[in-house]
């Protein structure tokens, strides 16, 4: 079972770590040998370079190269007890980091086995089960470190996923309003361009200009993503940056819809002054319900209720459809981008069917608290 997440054990470790084996080993040994030939301290001779070889696999195959690691260092154990199985802990430290804890086990077991069988062949109990808790110590550590480093790795995903689904979202607050209306006035300029010319060329101005304001529109949201938003305009084609939205553009964009064939009218109530953060969101949620009520609805009316009073925004899209708000549900990105912006800004947001028809979306959004 896999946890998503590669350690990876560098060549230059696997040079110090089999380095330092045998500078290790090989000092105990000569401390304990006396610097006197015997056949014990040849095969010693020979277990420390294995166990030198066991280290730098231990990247590439770590569990065939612990497993030699462990038996060497038992094989030096029994020959000359003063060696310890502390080499072997580190091994058994590097394997739990390098595979999930869900495999570890076995080495964790071979590990006691290695380290306390030659303790407890020489009767010594006390001393076994100090290597046993040292080897339960050394495999918590490789665990906890690998568990670190994969839950950073599972940030850094979730971060990218949550990145994506934000630009998604945002894109589609961008577009899909501009496109539904291009579409619909493209459609309906089609309908009657033999039968009223001049009509039918109306409705492709106003279609190019809907296409102008989305450019606009994405390229200011690029360079936000960028990071680049105070920048000029890098297109060489003079185009300005079209100003954030406010609450007085809502007359600006009925009329858009009511020339797309969605009759609009916007309500005002209070005269209080909203912050620009607050307005920019109130915006694009009425923008946003609007939009799923001419794409879904197959409504022919609409009202939007502005009320600037006390300490709160609250808008109010009602449409006279036939259930249509369903769709927009469904649709996941409209109404998960509506609800999110209004808890940005601190507010809340409720949509659903009318109890006599119709779909309505109202937000609510303080006015303190924001830019």
């Amino acid at each position: 079972m896999s946890d998503g997440y590669t350690a990876r054990f560098p060549q230059r470790l696997r040079v110090l770590f089999a380095v330092a084996s045998v500078v290790v080993s090989g000092s105990i040994l000569v401390f304990t040998a006396k610097a006197s030939y015997s056949p014990a301290a040849a095969v010693a001779v020979v277990l420390i370079a294995v166990q030198a070889a066991g280290f730098w696999w231990l990247g590439g195959r770590p569990a065939p190269a612990a497993t030699v690691v462990l038996a060497a260092g038992a094989g030096m154990q029994v020959l000359y007890p003063v060696f310890g199985p502390g080499l072997a802990f580190v091994a058994l430290c590097t394997y739990a980091w390098l595979r999930p804890a869900a495999r570890t086990w076995w080495i964790l077991a071979a590990a006691v086995a290695a380290a306390s069988g030659p303790a407890v062949a020489r009767g010594r109990w006390d001393l076994a089960g100090l290597w046993a808790g040292a080897a339960l110590l050394a495999w918590s550590w490789g665990a906890w470190a690998r568990a670190r480093g994969a839950r950073r790795v599972a940030e850094r995903r979730r971060a990218v996923l949550e990145e994506r689904a934000r630009i998604a979202r945002e894109l589609h607050d961008v577009l899909s309003h501009t496109v539904s209306v291009m579409v619909v006035q493209a459609a309906a300029a089609d309908d009657i361009f033999d039968l009223d010319p001049v009509r039918a060329r109306e409705g492709l101005r106003r279609t190019e200009q809907a296409g102008r304001e989305a450019l606009a529109e994405l390229r200011h949201f690029l360079r936000t993503v960028r990071g680049d938003e105070d920048k000029g305009d890098e297109d060489g084609d003079g185009a300005a940056d079209e100003p954030q939205p406010r609450l007085s553009d809502l007359d600006r964009l009925a009329a858009t819809m009511r020339e797309s064939g969605l009759d609009v009218s916007v309500v005002w109530e209070g005269d209080g002054a909203a912050p620009a953060g607050v307005q920019v969101g109130a915006y694009r949620i009425v923008r946003e319900a609007l939009t799923n009520t001419l794409r879904h609805a197959g409504a022919s009316r609409a009202e939007v209720l502005v009320r600037v009073a006390g300490d709160e925004v609250m808008v109010r899209v009602r449409d006279d459809g036939a259930g249509g708000g369903g769709s927009a549900v469904k649709d996941g990105h409209g109404l998960l981008g509506m609800r999110e912006r209004a808890g940005l800004l601190g507010g809340s947001l409720r949509a659903g069917r009318r109890p006599d028809g119709g779909f309505e979306v109202e937000a609510h959004l303080p006015l303190r608290g924001t830019p």
